[in-house]
């Protein structure tokens, strides 16, 4: 698995150093309430731990798992990865989450995301990154955005969440899209480990 090396973060494997981090947010409801309906119930110390047991292994064939980590410290900040990827269609689905509250807002996901799309264009060759998130999530749709992913449609009250509907919003991004955005745009390098 390649290391992307950003500007301020770099995203990198996961290691059994990042159980504890993980642990910090995977029951907060102010992180996991837009995230998929595992977190409806409290995730055990052995959910994270099995997780990223199978992680570490490989033993997620059509996945690939970033830690998005500080660039110097390579602590971890949360991760992004890359779920269902379909090498006929040559498409993918992402998910991300930032671990941390007082981290949003702040750019990370948008260069992860930037990073991602690097990995996915330039290195797997692929033509469409997707992604869903819910309407009540102006945070997310903003940076996602940003990074150049137009919504493609929409599921009309589909998400029943904290006592009200929302809709489900898909959205995604084609490699022409991304060539026309990134024209400049490279990571500081990227490397195998």
């Amino acid at each position: 698995m390649p290391r992307i090396i950003g500007d301020t973060i770099m995203l990198r494997e996961y290691s059994q150093d990042d159980l504890l981090p993980m642990r910090d947010w995977v029951n907060d409801p102010e992180i996991t309430d837009h995230l998929s309906d595992i977190f409806l119930h409290p995730q055990t110390w052995n959910d994270t731990e099995k997780f990223l047991q199978m992680v570490i292994e490989g033993k997620l064939e059509t996945r690939f798992h970033f830690v998005i980590a500080n660039k110097e410290t390579s602590a971890y900040l949360g991760q992004i990865d890359l779920l269902f990827v379909d090498w006929k269609s040559r498409c993918t689905e992402m998910g991300i989450v930032i671990g941390k509250k007082d981290l949003l807002s702040k750019g990370i996901g948008t260069e992860a995301i930037k990073l991602l799309q690097y990995f996915v264009f330039d290195k797997l060759n692929l033509n469409r990154l997707q992604l869903t998130v819910h309407s009540n999530n102006p945070r997310a749709i903003k940076c996602y955005s940003k990074c150049g992913l137009i919504e493609e449609g929409r599921l009309r009250q589909k998400i029943y969440n904290n006592g009200e509907y929302s809709d489900l919003i898909y959205m995604g991004i084609l490699r022409e899209d991304y060539d026309m955005l990134t024209s400049n745009f490279k990571p500081d390098r990227t490397y195998s480990i």
